[in-house]
């Protein structure tokens, strides 16, 4: 942790840092998929594609309606979809990304069986002593009382420790609860699988 945190408490570096980094990923994938041998075919599709068709399909699946391709026209237009499947896939927040979230865990629950917990974690951080160290400009970690409003304007004006804070509780649940990638049982037995992610 550093002295100057003026990147932690700006309140638009988030928000800027953040789609920087969705720019960058999703840049970074349609390189490597223009790097496919299949660019041709994608960038001919692209260019062929029928935009009525492509129209109806968006307002059909807009509402929730659950289509089945049936025309050429409209298969051309599921095929676009899954080449930007591809690209969006490994961008945070991204629609996508969640969908392949749900692929996975329904494929950990056909390999190792329904879950026997269903764990929501929320780590109080304004009442936690290294919660605060972070989001103060202290070198050294010393507990101390810190009034109510104080704990709180420390924790509202730095998000980045917040989410550092709650990086920290989660690991230690994971490796010492759970006995992940330890040498010791969990507490409640050996663990044979986990899926954790974050509420967006």
């Amino acid at each position: 942790m550093y002295y100057d945190k003026r990147f932690q408490t700006d309140i638009h570096f988030p928000f800027i840092a953040f789609s920087h980094r969705q720019i960058a990923t999703a840049s970074t994938n349609g390189w490597l998929l223009a790097k496919k041998p299949k660019f041709d075919e994608i960038s001919q599709r692209m260019l062929e594609i029928d935009h009525p068709t492509l129209n109806r399909l968006i307002q059909r699946l807009s509402v929730g309606e659950h289509v089945q391709a049936e025309t050429e026209a409209e298969k051309q237009c599921y095929k676009i979809i899954k080449d930007l499947d591809h690209i969006n896939k490994n961008v945070h927040g991204s629609i996508t990304s969640k969908k392949y979230m749900r692929n996975e865990i329904w494929s950990l629950i056909a390999a190792k069986g329904a879950p026997s917990w269903y764990i929501t974690l929320s780590p109080t951080d304004i009442n936690h002593p290294i919660s605060l160290y972070y989001a103060s400009t202290k070198e050294e970690f010393h507990p101390e009382v810190q009034e109510y409003k104080h704990r709180i304007r420390s924790v509202s004006s730095n998000p980045v420790a917040s989410a550092r804070f709650f990086h920290f509780m989660v690991t230690l649940l994971i490796t010492h609860i759970f006995g992940v990638n330890t040498t010791h049982p969990g507490v409640y037995g050996n663990t044979s699988a986990y899926y954790g992610t974050v509420e967006q």
